[in-house]
C-alpha cells in the first residue's frame, strides 16, 4: 500500500485578521476604491449547499473572496472577506467549496477554514494531502474524496463537533479494482457518481443504495461527463446528449440534444415542468451553444440590466434551486430563478393576448419565429423554433412526472370545495386550445372535449373527444383547474381525475384516478386526509374497477405503467381477468427486452405481485422464472477470471465497502505514523514489542486478526506497524506454496427486483407487533428456487445475516436448555447458584416464547397449523413454568433423589437406584419371608442411567439401536404409563422414523429436488428471521435488502446448467433471443434444439417424397 503523506491538521493562529484576511463587511461590490480581487477575472465559483453564502476565487489575484446571498439588494451581492494566500509561488486549484455557516474548503492547496473567525479547522482523521473532491452536503456536514493509484477512500466529517475540530463519522473504500472506476462528483445530496464500463452509477453515502443510472452503448470519458441533480431527477450530459433520469421511477425518461435550441424550449411550454428542470439543465449548457443565438442567448437577452446582455455561459454561472449567479469581471450578480421561469413561460400568455387583439393575423409559430413581449420587453427566438412530433413525443414521456407537483392543487382545490354547489364553468382556453367538459348524469359518464383555434377563419375546430363512463355512480363535477393547454384536473364526487391533451396524437389520456365515493359531508375531511402528504396516493382497487378507460390509459403507457404497474397487475389477479395479466406480463417483459441497459425496473411490477400470483396463478411463477434465468442488464455478458471459486455469490455493484469500524485503526496509524517521522527510537522499540507478541501468540494473533479484517474493523489503507504483517502473510502464502489459479466466471443479473424490499414507511412500534413483510417472506414457492436467479437469493441473504442470526437463535436455546437441565439434573449443587441457573432460564424462555407468540399474532392460521410451533411452545412453556414453580416453593430438593452409591438409602423413590437392584431375602423354617432384606447387590451407575444426564442420553441412544435394558430393571405391570411410552415410542421412531429414512435412501429422488427442498427450508427459515429477529431499521438496509442483485456463475457449470435445461424443455430463447444467443457466444455452446429437429426432419420427409 502507498505511504500516507502528513497533512498539517492544527488549527493555525498565525493568521493576522488585519493582514492576511480582510474583513469589509457591508461594502458594496461597485465601490471602485475596494474591488474584490483586486479586480482580476473570476475564475470559480461556489455556493453554499443551502444558498445562503457563495466563495469565489480569482486566480490571476491567487486570493478568495466570501459574499452573502442573504441581502437586500435587488441583484448584486455584498462582500463579506477577502481570504488571499500568501504563498510566493502560484499554485492551481482544483476545487474550492464553503458550508453554510462558512466553513471554506479548498483542494490544491492545504487548508480548511471557518471564515467566521479565520481559523484553521482539524481533521481527526485528516492525513493527506491530495484529495482529489470535496463538498458540504445539505446538514453541513464535510464530505472528502481520496484517490492513489491503489485506492480510493471516501470521508464523512460531521458538522456537530467541535467548531475547530471535524470528526470523521463514516468511512467508505472503493473496490480493489479501482482503475475500473472513475470519479465523477459528489453532490450536496450524498450522492456519489462513478463511471465504470460505459455505465454511470449512483451511491448514497447515507444508505448505501446503489442505482445504474444509465448505460451508454459508446466508449464514454470522464471529460464527456457532467452531473446535475436534485432529489427528483438526475441530467446526465454525456458529449453532446443530456439525458433526464428519473429518481422516483429510476429509469432514464428522456434524451435532450444540446445543440437542439427548439428540443430545448420546448421544456418552457410547462411552468412545472420549466421550474423542475430549468435549474439542473442551466449548469450542463456549456459554451459549445453559441450565447448570441442560442438557448442561454435567448433567456438573458431580456434583463434589464445590461450586464446580462454580456453574461455568457463560457463565464461563471451558477444555478440553484432559488437563484442564478453569474461571475462579470470581479463582481457577483444574481437573479431570482422563479423570475426568469415566470418570463420564459409567459410569452404563451402573451401571444394569446396578442392574437386576440389581432385575431387572425397572428399564428403561434409566425410568433415564436419572431418575438416574444415579455412585460415591457423583447424575448427574441430563432427562425427555427417549430415543434417537430418527435420533440413533443420526448416532451409528452414526461407528464407522469408531473404528478406529485399537482398534490398541493387537487389539496387547495378540495377546501374550496361546496358539496351543494357544482361546477358551472366548463369551458377552459388557453393558447390555441380550449377544453369543453360537461356532465352526462344519466349515462354516469363525464365528456371532453378539445378544440383548436383555426387562425386562418377564426374558428374552433374540434380535434379530439373523450368519454370517461363510471360503472358504479354519477362523475359530478366539483371543481376544474387547467394547467397549460395540455392538463386539466378535475375533482369530482368520485375522486379527482387528471387528463393529458397530446397534440402530436390528438388524443387524451388519463394519467391519474384515485376514486373516492363518499357522502356530501365527508368529501372535504377525506380530501384533506388522503391529500396530506407531499405525493399523490397510489390508485385504489376501485379506481380500475369503475373505469376500464382507466385501465387501457395505464396498460399502454409506458411511465404510468411503471409508476401504477404495480396497482394494475394486482387489480388483475384479483378480478382474475387472466386476458390483462398476460398483457402486463408481457408488456414489462418486453419493455426490459427493448432496452436491457436501462429498463430493468419493469421486472419489478411482476416481482412485487408474485405473492398474489403465488396465491392465484402460481404457473406465472415458473414462467417468469424461467424466461429470466440467466439474463444480465446490458447488451452483453463479461466473464472475469477471479482467483477463488465464487460460484453462486451474489453481490452489489459497486462493491463499495463501508470501513466505518475501522476509523479507530485509522487513527492508531496515524499515531504511528506520526511516531515514526518524530521518534524513531520509540517506534523502534515498539515494532519490537509487537514483533515478540505475534511471535509468541502466532496463532492467536492471525485468529483475531482474522475476524476483525473480515468484519472492516482493521484494514489494509494503511500498514504502518508489526501488526499490519497479517495483511502480507496470505499473499506470501499463497505466492510460495500454492499455484494461482483463476477460475473463469460469468456474472448475471438476479431478476427478481424489488422482491426482497421492505416498504419504506413505517411505524417502529407497530412493526414489532405486526411486521410489513416483503414479496419474499409471501412467496414461498419452490419454482422460485429451481433456478440459479433463486439460489443466489438465498446465498446472498444467508452469507449477510442469515448465519448469524440462526447461529445465534441457536446459541441461545442451548444456554436455555442447558440452564434448565443444569439446574434440575445436578444433585450436589449450591442453591443460590441452582436459583441462578433457574432465573436465567425463566429470562432466556421468556425471550424464546416472545418470538413465538409474535409470530402466532402475525398469522394465526399458518402458526397453528405447523405441528413443531405446539412443539417449540410447550419445550419453551414447561421449563418456564416448573422453574417459577421451584423458585416460588423451594421443593426442588425433593425431586431430585437423595442416594449414595456408597450407603444404603432408604426411601420410598421408585427410581432410587438401592431399590431397584436384585435383593435378597431371608426365608424362614415356617416359611415366612423376612421383609428387610437379607442381601442388597451394590447399585451402580448402570443401575438407573437416568439418573446422570450422561448415562440417560447413552440408554437413549441404546434404545434408538434397539437396545431396551435400560428400562429392564423397572416392572412393566407395575409401571403402566412406561409401557404404554415403549411401545409409542418404538412405533414413532423405530417403526415409522427408520422405515421412512430407509424408504427416502432407496427411493430415486432426483437431486434438484432434494436441493430445491432444501432451499425452501432455508427461505423459510430467512422469512422468519427477517419478521421477527430483524429491528424495524434493520430490515430497511439496503444492503441486506437491496433493489438489484447480481451473481457470479462458473462459466463451466453454467455450459452444463444450459445444457440440462435445454434438455428439459426449460430453455427458452424466445423471450430474449439476442440475450441468449450472445450467453452461448460467450460459452461455446451449440444447441440443437427441438424446432431445429423438426426443421431437419421436414426437410428429410421432403427429400424422400422427392426420391419417391
Amino acid at each position: 500500500m502507498s505511504q500516507m503523506d502528513e497533512f498539517s491538521v492544527e488549527i493555525d493562529d498565525k493568521i493576522d485578521n488585519n493582514n492576511d484576511v480582510h474583513n469589509v463587511h457591508n461594502d458594496k461590490i461597485d465601490v471602485g476604491n475596494n474591488k474584490p480581487h483586486n479586480g482580476k477575472p473570476i475564475t470559480k465559483i461556489e455556493v453554499s449547499p443551502n444558498e445562503k453564502y457563495l466563495v469565489t476565487y480569482s486566480g490571476e489575484d491567487n486570493s478568495i473572496v466570501g459574499w452573502n446571498v442573504d441581502n437586500d439588494e435587488d441583484e448584486g451581492l455584498l462582500k463579506d472577506c477577502h481570504f488571499p494566500f500568501n504563498s510566493p509561488i502560484q499554485f492551481s486549484l482544483i476545487q474550492i467549496c464553503v458550508s453554510d455557516d462558512k466553513k471554506l474548503v479548498y483542494i490544491g492547496h492545504e487548508g480548511i477554514y471557518d471564515m467566521m473567525n479565520y481559523q484553521k479547522i482539524k481533521l481527526d482523521c485528516g492525513v493527506y494531502n491530495n484529495y482529489a473532491y470535496c463538498t458540504f452536503n445539505l446538514e453541513g456536514n464535510l464530505i472528502l474524496y481520496y484517490n492513489d493509484v491503489e485506492s480510493a477512500i471516501i470521508f464523512f466529517y460531521s458538522a456537530q463537533a467541535e467548531k475547530t475540530v471535524l470528526k470523521c463519522e463514516r468511512m467508505y473504500k472503493m473496490p480493489k479494482n479501482i482503475k475500473d472506476y472513475i470519479f465523477i462528483s459528489i453532490s450536496k445530496y450524498d450522492k456519489l457518481y462513478l463511471l465504470s464500463n460505459n455505465s454511470i452509477y449512483e451511491w448514497n453515502i447515507v444508505t448505501e443504495k446503489r442505482t445504474k443510472l444509465i448505460v451508454i452503448d459508446e466508449e464514454i470519458k470522464y471529460k464527456d461527463t457532467r452531473i446535475s441533480s436534485n432529489e427528483d431527477f438526475v441530467c446526465l450530459k454525456i458529449k453532446n446528449k443530456i439525458i433526464i433520469y428519473s429518481v422516483e421511477l429510476e429509469i432514464p425518461i428522456a434524451s435532450l440534444d444540446i445543440n437542439n435550441v427548439i428540443q430545448l424550449r420546448k421544456f418552457a411550454k410547462h411552468p412545472v415542468l420549466c421550474f423542475l428542470l430549468f435549474p439542473l439543465l442551466l449548469p450542463l449548457l456549456n459554451d459549445n451553444i453559441p450565447s448570441s443565438n442560442g438557448y442561454w442567448g435567448t433567456i438573458m437577452r431580456n434583463r434589464r440590466k445590461k450586464f446580462w446582455s454580456k453574461l455568457q455561459i463560457s463565464n461563471n454561472i451558477k444555478a440553484t434551486n432559488k437563484y442564478i449567479f453569474g461571475a462579470l469581471d470581479a463582481d457577483i450578480w444574481k437573479i431570482d430563478l422563479k423570475e426568469i421561469i415566470q418570463n420564459i413561460t409567459s410569452s404563451y400568455k402573451n401571444f394569446n393576448e396578442l392574437n386576440s387583439d389581432n385575431p387572425g393575423e397572428l399564428n403561434f409559430d409566425e410568433f415564436i419565429e419572431n418575438s416574444m413581449v415579455i412585460k415591457e420587453e423583447i424575448l427574441y427566438f430563432d427562425n427555427d423554433f417549430k415543434f417537430d412530433e418527435k420533440i413533443n413525443m420526448v416532451y409528452d414521456h414526461l407528464h407522469v412526472l408531473l404528478l406529485n407537483s399537482y398534490t398541493e392543487t387537487i389539496r387547495v382545490l378540495s377546501q374550496d370545495i361546496d358539496s351543494n354547489v357544482l361546477e358551472t364553468r366548463n369551458v377552459f382556453e388557453q393558447n390555441s386550445i380550449k377544453w369543453h367538459i360537461y356532465n352526462s348524469h344519466q349515462e354516469k359518464t363525464i365528456n371532453l372535449h378539445v378544440f383548436k383555434k383555426n387562425n386562418d377563419n377564426d374558428e374552433w375546430n374540434l380535434i379530439c373527444t373523450r368519454v370517461e363512463k363510471f360503472e358504479i355512480a354519477r362523475p359530478t363535477l366539483l371543481k376544474i383547474k387547467l394547467f397549460g393547454d395540455s392538463y386539466i384536473i378535475l375533482i369530482t364526487r368520485l375522486g379527482p381525475l387528471i387528463y393529458h391533451f397530446n397534440e402530436s396524437d390528438r388524443s387524451i389520456s388519463l394519467i391519474y384516478f384515485y376514486y373516492i365515493y363518499l357522502s356530501n359531508k365527508e368529501i372535504i375531511p377525506h380530501y384533506k386526509k388522503v391529500y396530506s402528504k407531499s405525493t399523490l396516493p397510489l390508485p385504489n382497487y376501485e379506481s380500475f374497477k369503475y373505469n376500464d378507460n382507466w385501465v387501457l390509459d395505464a396498460k399502454h403507457n409506458k411511465e404510468i405503467l411503471l409508476k401504477y404497474g404495480v396497482e394494475l397487475l394486482t387489480f388483475a389477479i384479483k378480478e382474475h381477468k387472466l386476458e390483462l395479466i398476460d398483457e402486463i406480463y408481457k408488456e414489462c417483459i418486453n419493455y426490459f427486452k427493448q432496452d436491457l441497459k436501462n429498463n430493468r425496473m419493469f421486472l419489478s411490477v411482476i416481482t412485487s405481485t408474485l405473492p398474489l400470483l403465488n396465491e392465484y396463478y402460481p404457473e406465472y411463477i415458473l414462467r417468469y422464472s424461467l424466461d429470466t434465468t440467466m439474463i444480465i442488464d446490458s447488451p452483453s455478458f463479461r466473464i472475469e477470471y477471479p482467483n477463488s471459486n465464487l460460484h453462486l455469490f451474489s453481490f452489489l455493484y459497486p462493491q463499495i465497502i463501508n470501513i466505518t469500524h475501522s476509523i479507530l485503526w485509522f487513527k492508531y496509524n496515524i499515531l504511528m505514523r506520526r511516531i515514526y517521522n518524530n521518534h524513531k527510537i520509540l517506534f523502534a522499540i515498539i515494532i519490537f514489542i509487537q514483533f515478540l507478541v505475534i511471535l509468541l501468540t502466532f496463532p492467536v494473533y492471525f485468529a483475531i486478526f482474522y475476524l476483525l479484517s473480515k468484519y472492516n474493523y482493521i484494514n489494509d489503507i494503511s500498514e504502518s506497524d508489526m501488526f499490519s504483517i497479517y495483511f502480507i502473510i496470505p499473499d506470501i502464502i499463497t505466492s510460495k506454496f500454492s499455484k494461482r489459479l483463476t477460475t473463469p466466471t460469468i456474472i448475471f443479473m438476479n431478476p427478481f427486483i424489488n422482491f426482497v424490499t421492505y416498504p419504506k414507511d413505517y411505524n417502529w412500534l407497530s412493526e414489532l407487533i405486526w411486521p410489513q413483510s416483503s414479496p419474499f417472506v409471501k412467496t414461498v414457492n419452490r419454482d422460485i428456487y429451481k433456478t440459479w436467479s433463486g439460489e443466489s437469493l438465498i446465498n446472498f441473504k444467508w452469507n449477510n445475516y442469515g448465519k448469524h442470526y440462526y447461529a445465534i437463535i441457536w446459541i441461545g436455546f442451548m444456554a436455555f436448555l442447558g440452564c434448565f437441565t443444569a439446574a434440575a439434573t445436578i444433585p450436589h449443587i449450591d442453591d443460590n447458584i441452582r436459583n441462578k441457573l433457574l432465573i436465567s432460564s425463566i429470562v432466556l424462555g421468556v425471550i424464546h416464547l416472545s418470538f413465538e407468540i409474535r409470530q402466532m399474532i402475525y398469522d394465526f392460521n399458518k402458526w397453528i397449523h405447523d405441528f413443531w410451533n405446539l412443539f417449540d411452545v410447550i419445550a419453551y412453556v414447561l421449563p418456564i413454568f416448573t422453574s417459577i414453580i421451584w423458585l416460588q416453593s423451594k421443593y426442588s430438593n425433593i425431586l431430585v433423589s437423595q442416594f449414595s452409591f456408597d450407603q444404603h438409602t432408604n426411601n420410598d423413590d421408585p427410581n432410587n437406584p438401592w431399590n431397584l437392584v436384585t435383593t435378597y431375602y431371608q426365608v424362614f423354617e415356617n416359611g415366612t419371608v423376612n421383609p428387610n432384606p437379607y442381601i442388597i447387590q451394590p447399585p451402580n451407575g448402570n443401575t438407573n442411567m437416568f439418573v446422570d444426564f450422561r448415562t440417560a442420553i447413552f440408554a437413549m441412544y441404546k434404545f434408538l439401536t434397539g437396545d431396551s435394558s435400560a428400562l429392564s430393571n423397572w416392572s412393566y405391570t407395575d409401571n403402566p404409563s412406561l409401557a404404554i411410552m415403549i411401545v409409542l415410542f418404538s412405533l414413532l421412531i423405530v417403526v415409522y422414523l427408520m422405515n421412512l429414512f430407509i424408504g427416502l435412501l432407496n427411493n430415486a429422488i432426483e437431486k434438484d429436488n432434494d436441493r430445491v427442498s432444501y432451499l425452501v427450508q432455508k427461505a423459510e427459515i430467512l422469512a422468519e428471521i427477517e419478521l421477527f429477529y430483524l429491528l424495524p431499521h434493520q430490515r430497511r438496509w439496503y444492503t441486506w435488502f437491496p433493489d438489484v442483485i447480481y451473481y457470479y456463475a462458473n462459466v463451466d457449470k453454467s455450459r452444463e446448467k444450459i445444457k440440462e435445461m435445454n434438455d428439459k424443455g426449460e430453455w427458452k430463447t424466445n423471450e430474449f433471443p439476442e440475450l441468449r444467443k450472445n450467453l452461448m457466444e460467450k460459452l461455446n455452446i451449440q444447441l440443437i434444439n427441438e424446432t431445429s429437429l423438426q426443421n431437419i426432419l421436414a426437410e428429410i420427409q421432403e427429400m424422400k417424397q422427392k426420391l419417391q
